[in-house]
């Protein structure tokens, strides 16, 4: 049997699970794949012909690498870069430690119908828009208005303008991102938590274990190869920003650019204020090349320590 022959019996063998994945495969197909042609518009001054999207690429004058300085060559560069970098850091390590705590106690909770109202409430604010978030913060931070300042003039204190001060936006861009986005997160831990083997736990109670030493010995390195490829995953975007955090929570304020400028947002501005569809592109290929760079080392340091818990 030829190497056709076989390629056609692994796929009537396995079609059943070729089927199920197909929807998928499509998807990736035309949303992440098919377009990674566009990224040579990273590498063109593009201009738009009526001829068509397609023409207008190969039309398009070729710049090299002229993009790629343009965006890396403002003062901007390295705050953008700096604001990215430390947000996802904090981030992906905060969210990490706060999802599976929270899963953890979900899981210990005994009553389980009030567990699914515990959990169905923190899973509540991943659906929210960023705008309609923003407009909530707006409401607790509003100078004349805001939650925030009353209950400072309650104590006698001096109302913040909090738009106007950047240094306190680092700590509640953190907050509200993890308010948004831990719920989500603790759903997949405790998915795993309840798949892990019942009668470990009853072991350990047998040889008289309490509830943290269950958590540290069997639940924790349960989690751990999750962990771990969640982590490698996160890794992969650390170039990326949440663009609806940093763009519609700070409300677009110019004096908080220093700690609220990232990225996502920078190319936006620019994208809205010059046209310059080719350093949108560059940005964009800067990024995944990066993440892409970021998640093979990651998982060769995994790999070389606990070649079990690697992604590949």
């Amino acid at each position: 049997m030829g190497a056709i022959g076989r390629f056609l019996k692994n796929i009537m063998t396995n079609r059943a699970m070729l089927l199920m994945v197909l929807p998928g495969a499509i998807w990736f197909l035309f949303f992440s794949y098919l377009p990674m042609f566009g990224t040579i518009i990273a590498f063109k001054e593009y201009r738009f012909s009526r001829d068509g999207f397609l023409a207008s690429i190969f039309n398009s004058e070729w710049v090299g690498f002229d993009n790629f300085k343009f965006l890396f060559s403002t003062n901007d560069a390295y705050i953008i870069t700096r604001n990215t970098v430390l947000y996802n850091f904090v981030f992906i390590i905060l969210g990490l430690v706060l999802s599976v705590a929270l899963a953890i106690i979900l899981s210990e909770i005994v009553n389980k119908r009030l567990a699914k109202v515990y959990q169905t409430g923190m899973f509540l604010p991943y659906f929210l828009s960023w705008v309609i978030v923003g407009y909530f913060v707006f409401s607790f931070l509003s100078f004349d208005k805001g939650m925030m300042n009353q209950i400072l003039g309650w104590f006698g204190a001096e109302p913040v303008q909090w738009y106007s001060e950047a240094k306190y936006w680092p700590v509640i861009l953190t907050l509200v991102s993890l308010w948004k986005g831990i719920g989500y997160s603790s759903v997949v831990y405790l998915a795993a938590i309840m798949g892990i083997d019942k009668s470990l736990y009853e072991a350990a109670m047998i040889d008289g274990a309490n509830k943290w030493q269950q958590i540290k010995a069997i639940t924790i390195p349960m989690l751990k190869p999750l962990m771990t490829i969640l982590t490698l995953l996160a890794i992969g975007k650390i170039f990326y920003a949440d663009f609806g955090l940093f763009y519609q929570v700070p409300r677009d304020s110019g004096t908080l650019y220093s700690v609220t400028n990232v990225i996502d947002t920078y190319v936006y501005r620019g994208l809205k204020t010059t046209g310059e569809i080719g350093m949108t592109t560059a940005a964009g290929l800067y990024q995944s090349v990066v993440g892409f760079i970021l998640v093979m080392t990651s998982n060769y340091i995994v790999r070389k320590y606990d070649k079990d818990n690697a992604l590949f």
